[in-house]
């Protein structure tokens, strides 16, 4: 049936295109036309192979179609610089070989299109919300709708974006390559950041009705993956993959029968991944193996460790947990990691010495419209019983944030808050 043979290309897509663009990349030295190519692959593949049937090496069969769009594309002089007919002749030599020869030529190469096309699809010369939308594009395979839907902004908004980030690159110029070593390390952390960017909007959705989108922690995933074979001496790699897969495995535990959100202290840890456990055990051994001191990534990922090896809450090396935001305030300060220190802090030692911390980032301005300031002030409040401060905090954390699952989460917490004040017997709060 034809919607069988669809489904079957969309998940070929899904496999291939990242492939594919950085290949067709190379050769054309323009991101903008090499996906321009690969999405007309991808049209004449929807319409032949559901007659045809899917072809035994079906991202050979649409590295050639894509190759043979370029030749044509230059043939009709829309390229007509010298540059551009020397490499339409290379490529037309290429398509003299046979079918095995192309397939060793795109395989021999693949690892090095891909990583450059990270760079290029990351490139500090774009913006971070032009940087998402075009490394998912790109990368992920996702379709404009879908980035947009994940996000929950307009689709015109996202497309905008990548239109605008492509025209960026072809008018800065910016070579597709791997960045030279003395700039490896600055340009890596920028691909890094919106992986992890990526992935923290599927952990814990910023706004809408979901209070996760699994689908683009599974996206970010298989990207931070991909890097790590790319790059596989950049311990801070393995460091983000590690933290990714640990955080990643407590996804079915994360969420209620309704999908509402389950703190950490009420999640029942059978349901944790022990397989994606695993995996990143192997990723921050990876890290640590390398050599160094551990980055910020490789940091949070032992943060995350401690809690997978504790089979309860209550079991949890919280003074441990604490030793180690001290050491990733010393690499990386910011207000986010000292809140987080804060919380380790009243776990190891109760909540008044977290409370001392966070009264101290009540005036940093990074923070005034951040819920989960007022959320964790709030809870420190609410466990030393004052319940009219606490009731407070969690009401202008509701507020704040844009989620509608977590805004029920803290109006509920709130409720509980006043019903200790009024003297019944509410859940904790």
């Amino acid at each position: 049936m034809a919607s069988d043979a669809h489904r079957a290309i969309d998940a070929v897509w899904r496999i291939e295109s990242a492939k594919l663009i950085a290949g067709l990349a190379r050769i054309v030295r323009d991101v903008g036309l090499a996906e321009e190519l690969a999405q007309d692959a991808l049209v004449a593949a929807l319409e032949r192979w559901p007659q045809s049937g899917i072809p035994d090496n079906p991202g050979a069969w649409l590295m050639a179609t894509a190759k043979h769009r370029a030749i044509d594309a230059l043939r009709r002089g829309k390229r007509l610089e010298r540059k551009h007919e020397e490499l339409a002749h290379d490529i037309e030599r290429e398509h003299e070989l046979a079918a095995a020869q192309i397939d060793a030529a795109i395989d021999d190469d693949i690892g090095d299109d891909l990583l450059r096309l990270v760079f290029v699809a990351c490139h500090p010369v774009l913006s971070m919300d032009a940087r998402v939308a075009l490394t998912l594009r790109l990368l992920g395979g996702l379709t404009t709708d879908e980035i947009a839907r994940a996000f929950l902004v307009p689709e015109p908004t996202v497309a905008q974006r990548i239109v605008r980030a492509k025209r960026t690159l072809a008018e800065a110029r910016v070579p597709f390559e791997v960045p030279r070593r003395n700039e490896l390390a600055a340009r890596l952390s920028a691909v890094l950041e919106v992986i992890y960017l990526v992935f923290n909007e599927g952990y814990s959705a910023t706004a809408g009705d979901d209070w996760m989108r699994p689908a683009l922690c599974e996206d970010a995933l298989r990207l931070g993956r991909i890097l790590a074979e790319l790059v596989a001496g950049e311990p801070e790699v393995h460091g983000l993959v590690a933290l990714m897969e640990i955080q990643a495995s407590r996804t079915r535990a994360r969420m209620g029968p309704s999908g509402e959100p389950v703190r950490l202290s009420d999640q029942d840890r059978a349901r944790w991944d022990r397989m994606l456990i695993r995996r990143g055990f192997a990723a921050l051994e990876r890290a640590e193996k390398i050599g160094g001191a551990l980055g910020p990534y490789a940091l949070q990922a032992a943060i995350a460790a401690c809690h997978a090896r504790a089979r309860t809450f209550e079991e949890t090396d919280w003074a441990g947990i604490a030793a180690l935001y001290d050491a990733l305030a010393q690499l990386a300060p910011s207000p986010v990691v000292e809140l987080n220190r804060a919380v380790a802090l009243a776990m190891a030692f109760g909540p008044a010495a977290g409370l001392e911390v966070v009264d101290t980032l009540t005036s940093e301005p990074s923070l005034a419209a951040y819920h989960l300031l007022p959320s964790v002030r709030g809870d420190f409040l609410a466990k030393l019983e004052r319940f009219a401060e606490a009731r407070a905090e969690f009401e202008r954390a509701a507020s704040l944030t844009r989620n509608a699952r977590e805004r029920t989460l803290l109006l509920e917490r709130a409720a509980a808050c006043a019903d200790a004040i009024a003297g019944g017997s509410p859940s904790s709060p």
